[in-house]
């Protein structure tokens, strides 16, 4: 049967137009943050400016093959390219060279590749070949299972592999899930997790888990106007809160472990009675404890996760971020200077070239992980804004694309690619304006670097040669 589309006749080049404002304006924005007098040409490939411009001139030529590619090669071989990914994963760990603390480079001679950047782009593939074989369902727990071990085996082959930024990225993957049919309760949950763990970093576990059981079951109450229980459980926090002052008043004792022990014991004996009480009259009562014991459970192992889990100088970042520490000087001096640089190119910017905070080195990968600083000191809010709109704009295309897919394959891909651009893009901005923790990755198509823009063009030009085939049924 002959093709009924024309691929280059279907490509969406508008979506190529933001991608090639994107590229060329991250090689004019490194070129300035790296730039030296005795070393002017742009093209010189003894610079990073010069060797970006090569891995631009291979990127150019990977999207073209990969649109001469028929789109029935990335759906047959998802789960293929997959299995290489991971295998590039497991290499890594034996012959990996470490960088900036990470075991997460392969060199392949002078070139560097970061298996980590391209797993992103097989684990996409192979979510999407599952979800749109026919006899995938979201209430099919065999499944789910394989679903759930096949975003999670690259997560810990790079937490291995000590790149928890990279890791985490892999969080969006519940975006296209979501729109496939997952429970929203299972969104809601991934979120108050984030919240919890946030909490917990700034207060004591047992504050945070003690304070959201109590707001809970107390609203619970108020919706359901169960009024009696509500005053009961009032009165009794009432009755150990004179325990606790009087306590204090005939002892003298005003030590605050003591408190916070006797204010937690009466909290707590009041959910023990109210729990009772529920769980009696309340269908649901069993599963809303359960929720609130495994909250508890987790609360207790955030400590251990952020005090092992993560690198030291991860840490420092995300104390000095939620304002538990402050380091100018040490954790917080990336960002410190990074809002500096932002700040100072006002409204439109030093120009071209004339930013001192990049150009005399004040912030630290400046070129990489902290691009962004250097649009925001040369050219100002209006090059800044400029930018966040061109990317957002490209968001919004993408989910319009992914939208008029008549194949399940496509749509979930795009959401795929969608949910990685818009984490890196978000991410790394709010790294650099002090609103994300700095987990070192990079702004797409901006930063310096070959492997994180050949990642970032094959990704997006496989979901445009799928889009280009959207008439076609792709099985």
């Amino acid at each position: 049967m002959a093709r009924r589309t024309n691929t280059w006749g279907n490509i969406d080049w508008i979506t190529i137009l933001i991608y090639v404002i994107l590229v060329i304006s991250g090689w004019f924005n490194i070129y300035s943050a790296v730039y030296h007098e005795e070393y002017s040409n742009i093209f010189d490939i003894s610079q990073r400016y010069g060797k970006q411009m090569i891995w631009i001139g291979l990127s150019a030529l990977l999207a073209f093959f990969i649109l001469l590619v028929d789109s029935e090669f990335f759906v047959t071989f998802s789960y293929v390219l997959y299995g290489l990914f991971i295998l590039l994963l497991i290499l890594v760990l034996f012959v990996g060279k470490e960088v900036n603390g990470a075991k997460s480079w392969l060199m392949l001679g002078s070139f560097a590749i970061q298996p980590a950047e391209f797993a992103k782009l097989g684990t996409s593939l192979a979510v999407a070949k599952l979800i749109s074989s026919y006899n995938f369902s979201f209430n099919n727990y065999r499944k789910i299972f394989a679903l759930a071990l096949l975003i999670l085996l690259p997560v810990v082959l790079i937490i291995l592999q000590n790149d928890t930024g990279s890791a985490l990225v892999y969080i969006v993957f519940i975006i296209p899930l979501f729109r496939e049919g997952m429970s929203g309760l299972i969104l809601f949950f991934v979120f108050y997790a984030a919240l919890l763990f946030i909490l917990t970093l700034v207060v004591s576990p047992i504050t945070i888990i003690v304070t959201v059981i109590v707001l809970a079951l107390l609203g619970d109450l108020i919706i359901r106007k169960s009024w009696g229980d509500l005053l009961k459980v009032i009165a009794m926090i009432g009755f150990w809160g004179l325990v606790v002052w009087g306590y204090s008043v005939i002892f003298n004792d005003n030590n605050p472990d003591i408190y916070f022990l006797l204010v937690r014991s009466s909290v707590l004996t009041s959910i023990v009675l109210l729990v009772v009480s529920l769980i009696k009259r309340v269908p649901q009562a069993p599963l809303i404890v359960s929720m609130f014991l495994l909250s508890l459970a987790f609360t207790f192992t955030v400590d251990y996760a952020f005090n092992e889990i993560l690198e030291s100088h991860q840490q420092a970042r995300i104390n000095n971020l939620i304002g538990v520490e402050s380091d100018p000087l040490g954790a917080g001096y990336n960002v410190n200077q990074s809002k500096i640089a932002i700040g100072s190119g006002g409204i439109d910017g030093k120009g071209f070239l004339q930013g001192t905070q990049t150009k005399y080195d004040f912030v630290p990968e400046q070129s990489t992980d902290f691009i962004f600083c250097t649009v925001g000191e040369e050219w100002g809010f209006i090059g800044t804004s400029t930018i966040v709109l061109a990317f957002l704009f490209l968001f919004i295309r993408l989910i319009i694309l992914a939208e008029r897919q008549r194949s399940v394959y496509s749509r979930v891909f795009g959401y795929s690619v969608a949910s990685i651009l818009f984490f890196h893009f978000a991410v790394n901005i709010g790294m650099t304006i002090g609103l994300a923790p700095v987990i070192g990755i990079p702004l797409p198509f901006f930063s310096y670097g070959g492997s994180s823009l050949w990642f970032f063009t094959i990704l997006l030009f496989v979901f445009l040669k799928l889009d280009s085939s959207r008439l076609e049924q792709l099985h």
